[in-house]
Order: structure tokens, then sequence, then C-alpha cells
């Protein structure tokens, strides 16, 4: 048995005739950098989050840090985040200057505790970057009504959650900014690095489509210093093609999570938890157990591919580790201790989702 965290492979596959025809197309029509289908896939990433606005981008990664740039966030400013997520969100708060303010996370959902994000605001914070980790969605009408009492700016990190929603509202379109990326293994992937930025207001949409090439409104004339980061035309053909499965990617993930669920009832695993705040939509399917590595060594063992996500909060990084060397988070420290995550994507088989978990009960 070979199991993999994701099959691209498959996926490809059933989408392998329209993708190559229209990746033709868009090579017989020269028109790479910012071509029709860029153009084409922000208006329909626009309409399917339901945002006035979307701007592509190179990369997940750059979509915090232009959404940053474009709402002033600088030096001297502090960002409330969590330490429990990839690096690309506390990246991009560095990139412009700011101070990234790790607060700790829920021990169930694995996002940012709503309580210590108040009890970190001061004087200086200017923006909070929620992360709607693993495609569970944070708690947005309490953290909207917090920043909106307070006078913060909220960009949300929706690098893991498109197609996520609250009662019908996808995550994206609750702050000022929402960040997206299209890395291949997310929920809507690309076949390459891609990202996308969500707003509700014209005028940064503007900046940021400014922002995103070198600074120009107009062809050889800068008015700021900008960036290269533009979403590839190739890239822009095979995301609107994805796009419009993007629910049924997501139904099936969801199928996948639960049967994980049902199967470890009573096994004293702590399985993936819903809120019910909002749709979530299983990015990654995690869990936590204390005997973590013998279960990851009875699955690597059967070419079963497991992974933890994420191995060290951000706060012990070594690249941030002597400005937080103070900062305790337990629960994230503890939570980076035991969890790990199975293998979740539309393609996979029950049958297959059974033998995973017959695995995982023989070493229990």
């Amino acid at each position: 048995m070979n199991i993999p965290m994701v099959n691209l492979k498959s996926q490809y596959q059933a989408l392998k005739q329209e993708i190559d025809s229209a990746l033709i197309d868009a090579l017989s029509a020269t028109q790479f950098i910012l071509g029709p289908n860029v153009q084409a896939f922000e208006q329909e990433a626009a309409d399917y989050l339901g945002v006035k606005h979307a701007v592509g981008v190179a990369s997940g990664t750059d979509a915090l840090h232009l959404a940053l740039v474009a709402a002033g966030i600088g030096e001297g400013d502090e960002v409330i985040t969590t330490p429990f997520t990839f690096i690309a969100t506390a990246e991009a708060i560095s990139y412009v200057g700011a101070t990234p303010v790790f607060v700790d996370i829920d021990a169930n959902t694995f996002n940012f505790d709503l309580n210590q994000v108040e009890q970190a605001i001061t004087d200086k914070t200017r923006a909070v970057i929620p992360v709607h980790l693993f495609g569970q969605p944070v708690d947005m009408k309490a953290l909207v009504k917090l920043c909106d009492d307070k006078g913060l700016l909220i960009v949300e990190d929706c690098a893991q959650s498109f197609g996520a929603h609250i009662n019908n509202k996808m995550t994206g379109s609750f702050g000022a900014f929402g960040a997206f990326s299209f890395f291949p293994s997310k929920n809507l992937g690309c076949f390459g690095d891609g990202g996308l930025i969500t707003t509700n207001d014209e005028q940064c949409a503007n900046e940021l489509k400014v922002l995103r090439n070198h600074g120009s409104r107009e062809r050889y004339h800068h008015n700021v210093i900008g960036y290269n980061s533009r979403l590839d035309e190739l890239q822009a053909v095979i995301l609107r093609i994805k796009l419009k499965h993007i629910d049924e990617y997501n139904q099936n993930r969801r199928r996948v999570a639960h049967r994980y669920s049902d199967n470890l009832t009573d096994t004293g695993i702590q399985t993936a938890f819903e809120d019910n705040t909002g749709l979530h939509i299983y990015h990654q399917y995690t869990l936590l157990h204390e005997k973590r590595d013998d279960i990851m060594k009875a699955l690597q063992d059967k070419n079963i591919a497991c992974a933890v996500y994420y191995p060290i909060p951000l706060h012990k990084q070594d690249v941030y580790m002597e400005a937080y060397k103070h900062l305790s988070l337990p629960v994230s420290e503890s939570v980076a201790q035991n969890c790990f995550s199975l293998p979740v994507y539309p393609e996979l088989e029950d049958e297959k989702v059974d033998a995973i978990t017959d695995i995982i009960k023989e070493v229990l």
C-alpha cells in the first residue's frame, strides 16, 4: 500500500483533457503577463468569495506581505497572530518592519485564543492576522467586533481555507484583506506558486495592483517602490478550471475527515475538531496523541504518508527565538509535541481511510 499525503496526479488525470487544452490555448495566445486568464480568474474568485475585488499575486506569502504594505503597517507597529502556523504568517509582518505578537492557541481548534488576542492589545497594535488553520474558520464575528471596538485592521490568512465559510460568508471576506495561497497541495492549488488578495476597498485593490507590478500605474512610470509579484497566466488557467470543482473537493475532504473521526472514536486519540463556528474544509486532518511517533512509524512502515504540522511554534524558531526567549505559550508548545496529520485529499477512497485507521488502532 502506498498512500501519499495528497494525490496531485489523480486530480490532474481527472481534469487532464480540459487543463491541457486550455494551457495550449494560453500558450498560443502568448499573453503571459497579467493576461486574460488572470483577469478572468480574479473576477471569478471574487464572485465565489463574495468580495468586490481580488488581486492575483505570485504566492500566499506575497499576498500577506502586500496586504500589510497596502494597509500601511510598518516600523513600530505590532501585529497579533498565532505561533502555530507556517512561518509565512510571521515573515510577512517582519518584512514590513512590524513586530509579530504571538498569542496562544485553543487546544481544540488550534486557532488562536480570542481572549488572549484581547489581552495582547497595546497602544502599538495596528492589526490582527487570524489564521484559519487547517481549514477551520476562526470565530470572525467575535474577532470583527473586538477589532472594530479597538480600531484594529484584520488581515485574514486564508492560505488553508479556500471555500470555508461562516453562515455562507466566506473566509477572506470578513477583514480589510484576505490572503490566499494556491500552493499545489492546497484545497485550491495550482501547478506551482500563486496567491490572491481579497478586499472590498477599490482604492486598496488599485494600490495592490500597483504594488505587485513594480510600483507602476503606467508602463515605465513608477510611483512607489513596488514588487515583482504577479500571478502567472498559466497558473490562472489551471485555477480557473479547478475553481469550478472546489465545493466538490471540499465536500470530499470532509467525507474523508469524518470517516477518520468515526473510525477513531474511543481510541484515546484527540481527533480533528469542528467547533461549528463555520464549515471546516480540512486542508489537513490533524490529531493529537502522546504516542505520535509510534503511530507515525507504523504508518510509514506501510508506505502511508503522515506529517507533523507544525513541529516548532514560531516563537521557538531559530529566527525568532532570541526575541521571544521569555515567551511561554504552553498550549502551542504541547500541541506541537503531540500533533500529526494523516493523508486527506478528495480522491482518497474509504477503504484506504479504513486501512489507515486499522493500523493506528493496532498501535494503540
